[in-house]
């Protein structure tokens, strides 16, 4: 074997080991190009994160074998919706992961109807963790993927006097979101501003592995996934995109519902994601703080966009902790189609009230 046969071989043992050692909090301080306390605390805080989500990978893993793993818990959460067993678990592994980290002072969920303080007695930081602990809790009991929603805020103000009120501002004001999806293997997508990067729970280390760096969402993608199951529920613009697409080639309807799930199929493959108001709901069903914008700030990180059909989703201001939005999310070609039928019933509706007056 000559020289530069040896040099190549030595190039890919060494490229083929960092790899595998790329792991989670290893990869934000890299992404952060520092050691500085705050650039610890987001790598720590991500840290923690992933302890959560091996936690909730565990039991999931084992539900099917564990008393009281599975079910309802008879309960009714802030949304007025019954509570899952799972729901509760994870949940309160978020808490218990944090709880004592001195990482943050404050955690919000859609679990609960106010956020969760740490107590003054043990320390805390400037941060505020906001989450969805399990998304698609209805695929739980049927042993389908689901999946975890986190955001990442600053606080403002001091320890004293931190508010709720704090935390209503737009998506913008995120410094990191991502998601983890409970599957065949268990994956966490992540951003702090500096692209999506993609790990993997390898279960021999115990660790999340870099598996995908500066992951780019298709400009335009084949599937769309929507509940047809509320189409006569809709406004006559998602209609007139659900007509245009049966009609047309090369789409394909994909909607499991586990928003994780969905978006991640989109995110790889391109596409589009909707959830629109409903008659009933015409703000939607879809948390803002805790689902959409986490979301909508993670894909336009990768090339994508989130609209609600008429705003740009990370300028939405929430005015309070458990404000619904529709979102519109996916390839930046196939939301700007929906928004294109949008605007057309738009401009029929202006149109009619002119010729009226």
């Amino acid at each position: 074997m000559n020289t530069t046969d040896n040099s190549h071989l030595q190039f890919a043992r060494e490229y083929a080991l960092d790899r595998d050692c790329t792991t989670l909090s290893r990869h934000v301080l890299q992404q952060l190009q520092s050691f500085a306390p705050e650039a610890q605390d987001l790598s720590a805080i991500m840290n923690r994160i992933a302890l959560a989500a091996k936690l909730i990978a565990r039991r999931l893993s084992r539900a099917g074998l564990m008393e009281g793993a599975l079910g309802f818990t008879g309960g009714i959460n802030v949304q007025g919706e019954s509570v899952k067993k799972m729901d509760t678990y994870a949940n309160e592994v978020f808490i218990s992961v944090f709880e004592q980290s001195g990482l943050v002072s404050r955690l919000a969920s859609e679990e609960m109807e106010h956020p969760y303080y740490i107590s003054e007695n043990r320390p805390t930081g400037r941060y505020t963790l906001l989450y969805d602990p399990i998304d698609g809790s209805s695929n739980v009991d049927i042993n389908l993927n689901v999946g975890s929603i986190f955001a990442i805020r600053q606080q403002v103000g001091t320890d004293a006097n931190a508010t709720a009120e704090d935390l209503l501002q737009d998506g913008h004001k995120q410094l990191a979101a991502g998601y983890v999806l409970y599957g065949p293997s268990t994956m966490l997508v992540y951003s702090i501003g500096k692209g999506v990067h993609a790990f993997n729970l390898d279960p021999s280390l115990g660790e999340f592995i870099l598996s995908a760096e500066n992951v780019r969402i298709p400009d335009h993608g084949p599937v769309y996934s929507v509940n047809e199951g509320n189409f006569w529920q809709w406004d006559e613009a998602i209609r007139d995109f659900i007509r245009y697409v049966h009609r047309h080639e090369g789409y394909s309807a994909r909607y499991s519902g586990a928003l994780v799930g969905d978006i991640h199929r989109i995110l790889f493959q391109g596409g589009v994601f909707l959830y629109p108001g409903t008659l009933k709901q015409p703000q939607g069903k879809l948390r803002l703080l805790y689902e959409s914008a986490p979301l909508a700030f993670l894909l336009e990180q990768a090339g994508g966009r989130a609209s609600t059909g008429s705003q740009n989703l990370l300028d939405v201001l929430p005015d309070k902790l458990h404000s619904r939005t529709p979102l519109i999310i996916g390839s930046k070609d196939n939301v700007a189609m929906v928004e294109s039928f949008i605007e057309e019933r738009a401009r029929e509706r202006e149109e009619k009230m002119v010729g009226r007056s």
